[in-house]
Formats: C-alpha cells, structure tokens, sequence
C-alpha cells in the first residue's frame, strides 16, 4: 500500500491542475500495466491525508477543484500572502517585457534604438527596468548627445532561470513550419 501511496503522492505533487480519480487510475493502470481498483487508490489518499494532517507538514493533499491538490494549511495563510504579495510587485508588464527583449538581444542599446524599433516612448519601461535591477547603463554612445547604453544585468539572468545571455532562445526557436503549406523549394 505505501507502495502505491508513495507513486499517487507523486502524481498529486506533480499534475499542475487537480488531478482527478479516473486520471490517477488511468496513470497507475498504465504504469503497472494492470487494472488498479478505485478502492486501493481511495484508501493510498486516505492515507496520504492521514500523514499530513500531522503538524510538522503546512501543506496536505486536499480535494479541490474536482481532483486532488496539494494545498497549504490556513494556519500558513499570513506568511503566504506576503509572498505572492511580494512577487506580483515583481511581475513585468509586455511593454516592459518587450523592452527587455530588445536590450537582451540587440545590446547595448541606446533609448533612441528602443524606440525606433518598438515605434513609442521607453522612458517608463527602461525606468521600470533599472528600479528591478534587470538592465544596467552600460555608458554612453559616442553619437550625438552621447546617450546612455543599455545592456541586461547578472539579475537579468537570474530573474529568467538561464545562466548566460547565450541561452535566450534564437529566431529559428520561434518558427513554425506546421504552418507552412506546400512544399519548400530550395
């Protein structure tokens, strides 16, 4: 039985929506290329349920939206709100996002570049970048006016889960030849 418990508690922790009864069934009858009865995976959640209702856990599978979750406990309620209050400040908006695709890709970059491809002002969007620490002035052009130069930040790394600026994904990552008719002649 922890046998069984131990794989429906990893489907439950890994499904990204609520997993349902009938998917956990149709994922462990296919794994054990046998059929597996509703009432020994009732009774491995039942289980599950019973191992975190202790204390020493702040989440336990609950059933929620028509499958099974893992949810925290209300008593973790606080301190989970600070979090997700904290991490909505740092979301990007697309005008921001899209300024910082032209700078990771095209730098260093001056304002003056940023807006003549994004055809609109950037002043807010390169501001909104500098306060997050995602680009840095990297120094001024030798143009006229000397404008400042633009250029991603180590947190640009970071904030993208990606170790270097070679890692971005490239133009050929972006086509879609399923949407090609015919063929092609070369």
């Amino acid at each position: 039985m922890d046998f069984l418990s131990n794989h429906i508690e990893a489907l439950i922790f890994c499904s990204p929506k609520p997993i349902t009864d009938k998917e956990l069934k149709n994922c462990l009858s296919e794994m054990f290329e046998a059929d597996v009865p509703m009432k020994d995976i009732e009774e491995a959640i039942l289980s599950l349920q019973q191992k975190y209702s202790d204390n020493s856990y702040s989440f336990e599978p609950l059933l929620s939206g028509g499958g099974y979750q893992f949810l925290t406990k209300p008593a973790y309620q606080a301190s989970i709100g600070i979090l997700l209050k904290q991490q909505s400040k740092k979301r990007l908006s697309n005008s921001a996002l899209e300024t910082l695709s032209i700078i990771a890709y095209k730098q260093p970059v001056t304002k003056g570049d940023l807006e003549q491809i994004r055809g609109v002002s950037c002043d807010y969007s390169v501001q909104k970048l500098l306060e997050k620490e995602l680009i840095e002035i990297k120094g001024k052009s030798e143009a006229v006016g000397r404008p400042l130069i633009y250029g991603t930040s180590e947190n640009f790394t970071d904030y993208f889960g990606i170790n270097s600026i070679s890692e971005l994904p490239t133009i050929k990552d972006f086509e879609q030849k399923d949407n090609e008719i015919g063929d092609s002649q070369e």
